[in-house]
Formats: C-alpha cells, structure tokens, sequence
C-alpha cells in the first residue's frame, strides 16, 4: 500500500522513514482513507510504543509521513521459527500487552494487531506500527463512515471487527491472542480464511487447544491464550493491563476450565453462541475512557512489619470498599523489602526463613482477608534501596489506576516522605488512608510529619 523510504537531513538524527501511499487508478480506496487516518492519529501519539511522528504532507501535492526509524527487529521473522520458546512467547505477550495498554490509554485501537505490525526495540520493550487502520475515541473513524466491508488481516480479525465493531478495544487483546497461539505451536487458531462465511465461523467456534498442537504448553499458558481469544468480547481479559498482569505473575493465575481442555467446544455449544449471536440485541458503545474506569488495576501498599495490625485493618477495609465499587478490577497487593545500596540488609528472618518468600505469602494472606475471589487478585514483593520509588515505577510499568496506601506503609520509620513521594510522583490516582491516631500521652511525635496526607 505505500512505499517506504529511509531518509535523512542535516538538523535530523539519526535517520527516519518516510512513508508514502502508493495510488493507481483502480486501487482500492481503503488505501486513501487509512492513509489520512494514520496522519490524523500518529502525531496524537506519545511513548515508545509508537513510532515518533515527525512530519507530513497533505494529498493536495504529495502525500507523506515521516516517523522515527524504530531500532529492532519486526516480528514477522520470528513466525518461521515457530514454535519459539514458551520462555519468548511470554516474553512477546508481556512486551506487546504493555504496549496496547499504552495505546488504549491514548484512545487508539490498533485494530490491525499481528507480527509485521510489532517491533521488538533493540533496548527493550515493543512498538507497534502501521495505523492506517486504527480508530481513535475522540477522532471521526472516516474507515466506518465510507466503508462497509470487515477491515483488518483476515487471520487477526476478531468477531466483533467481523461485525464491523471497530469501537472495542479487546479487538487488539484477542489480535495478540491470536498472534501468542501461532508463536505457541507454529499454526493460526483460525487458518487463514478469505471469504465471508470461512470467517464468520469464529464468531461462535474457538480454536482447538494449544496443548493439542503443543503438549508441554503449560495450564496456565493455554489459559491466557484462550482467554484472549473468547468469541465473545465480554468473555475475554477486560483491558491489556490486566493481560499483561497475569502474563507477569503466572504462578497466581487462577486455572478454569480452559487450562484443561484437550478439545474445541462440541457442536452443541458452538450451535447455542451461534443462536445468541444472531438474535442479540444491538449492544451500547460505552467509550475507551468508561471502558478502562471499569476495569481498573488497584495497588494496594502493604506494610506487613510487627505491629502493624491497626494499620493493616485500616488499609484492608479502604481498599475492599474501592473493589465492593468496581467489580470489574484487578488488585495487586504490594510489599516492599528495603534493601541497602549493595545488598540485601538480611535475607532471612530471625528464623532464617526466605524473607522475600515469607513477605510474598504474608501479602497473600492479607489480600485473601479481602474475600476477593481468587482470580481477582495477585501479591508482589520487590526489593528496592526506594520503597518510594519502587512503588512509583510499579505503578508505571503494571498501567496502575489507583494506588491505596495506609500512613504507616510501606515503612514506618520514612512514613512522611515515602508517601509524600508516591504521591507526589505517581501516574495516577493516590489514595492515602490513616489509622486511629493515638491521644495524651501515647501520642507519637514521629507521625507528624504525615499530617495533611490522611484523606
């Protein structure tokens, strides 16, 4: 659809890409129009998950976008390797989650997730390129309003894009499904289907498991898989933050019955989606915005030192009124180990048990004190110099909505400027909660450095 050229100039460093549509008489005019979306959305784009807008040209002379020359390598060269590793598609699904969260955060549904469209940055980290089919919440979809025919790459098309829904963001997250289970076993849940009909069968058939075609794909691998790739949206991980959460902690994913299933669904069930799909009514289009505010990730900062039972209880009932509010979100409960610049203070307790052990099933017992159900939740200790600091780039890294922090946590003895500085620094919402203060004479003069931070 378009020629690419490397380019460069004097006050430009290092060198870019100049993209340009190709336009014949009797091409089609998708081309034309996914052009024109991509200029409108690469410039609203910030973050390494996107190529760096640089400039353009309007159709009036020649059209034109220049964008930054990403460093690394596409995945497309990886598909002839599959198999790969379970080790690098875990690898992939973490990077690329990561990177469509970015994306959802700024309103852009890629809408045309697959290998050729994903970069691997040589530093780390993932880019996703090519947004000649993308949407944008807040920009008029001129590909909706001129086109009425599915639009996408026929293997990575997911039911509701088929429907021409192209407003829902789980497109991208059962797109990246698709992609995990060809880099799993070396084949597309899907084939490859060109007509109508061979591509309305997803809407109400799921693919046969991976540990069919991979018997060591471990239970909870073809868990993620497959919940990405649900025929019905709802059924499907709610945001990418939350895919990319699980994808990072799979020692604490709760198995359903999808991580035991040797065979696709039976006829029968395939007979009933098909049923419910073709008399379903017309379905609300809720925005990205409300769709991320109901499905948010909740950091809980946990303190679990000696003594701390007042403040633990007081943490614990602020953050099971947030989840009893948002039924739909995720918890992870965090602790952090201080550490001194070199090494750990002690690895051990005074009992010599595994201390970052010990902290990560304490942390799981205090969330399961919440009543939350299992799938709902996930611990995490880290080891930092900076609890602060630890905190804040959790938050960053896992997309966090909301952190809840207690006065007293996560360390007691830096209790002013460890919340003064999550709070001053987070990306996102803090919420700091304060346990009863004690009066007279058993007053402590150590708090009042708080004082202010309670809400």
């Amino acid at each position: 659809m378009a020629h690419l050229w490397r380019v460069t100039r004097d006050d430009m460093s290092p060198p870019a890409v100049l993209k340009a549509p190709i336009i014949q008489d009797g091409d089609d005019a998708t081309a034309i129009v996914g052009f024109e979306m991509e200029q409108m959305i690469l410039p609203l784009l910030r973050g390494p998950h996107a190529p760096k807008f640089i400039a353009s040209g309007d159709f009036t002379r020649q059209p034109y976008i220049v964008m930054e020359l990403i460093d690394g390598e596409s995945l497309l060269g990886r598909i002839e390797h599959a198999p790969l590793p379970i080790e690098e598609v875990v690898e992939i699904g973490v990077g690329v989650a990561h990177a469509l969260a970015d994306l959802h955060s700024q309103n852009v549904i890629h809408l045309d997730v697959k290998p050729s469209n994903i970069i691997r940055r040589r530093g780390g980290g993932y880019a996703l390129i090519d947004f000649g089919l993308s949407r944008h919440d807040l920009l008029p979809d001129l590909l909706a309003e001129e086109f009425r025919l599915p639009l996408g790459t026929g293997p990575y098309l997911s039911p509701e894009q088929i429907r021409r829904d192209r407003t829902d963001p789980r497109s991208d997250i059962f797109a990246l499904g698709v992609a995990l289970y060809y880099f799993l076993t070396g084949a597309r849940p899907f084939g490859a289907p060109r007509q109508g009909r061979a591509l309305a069968r997803r809407l109400w058939r799921d693919p046969e498991p991976p540990v069919r075609l991979r018997p060591d794909c471990p239970p909870w691998l073809q868990e993620i898989v497959l919940h990405c790739l649900e025929p019905e949206a709802e059924e499907r991980y709610p945001t990418a933050a939350q895919l990319a959460l699980d994808l990072a902690a799979p020692d604490q994913i709760r198995l359903t019955g999808r991580a035991e299933k040797q065979r696709a669904d039976p006829w029968l069930t395939a007979r009933r989606r098909w049923w419910s799909q073709k008399f379903a009514p017309p379905r609300l289009t809720p925005s990205m915005a409300a769709r991320r505010a109901a499905a948010p990730i909740v950091m809980a900062g946990v303190d679990l030192g000696e003594g701390d039972g007042a403040q633990g209880d007081v943490l614990r009932e602020a953050v099971r009124r947030i989840m009893a509010a948002l039924p739909g979100a995720r918890l992870a409960c965090v602790n952090v180990i201080k550490t001194s610049l070199l090494r750990l203070d002690s690895a051990q307790d005074e009992f010599g048990r595994n201390l970052h052990v010990r902290r990560l099933v304490e942390a799981r017992r205090w969330a399961a004190g919440l009543g939350l159900p299992s799938a709902q939740v996930t611990a995490h200790v880290l080891e930092a110099n900076d609890p602060a600091a630890a905190l804040v780039d959790f938050a960053r890294e896992n997309h966090v909505d909301q952190i809840v922090l207690c006065a007293g946590s996560p360390l007691r003895r830096s209790i002013g400027p460890t919340a003064a500085k999550v709070s001053a620094q987070a990306p996102c919402t803090v919420t700091i909660v304060r346990p009863p203060q004690p009066t007279g004479a058993e007053a402590d003069p150590a708090m009042e450095p708080d004082a202010g931070l309670g809400i």
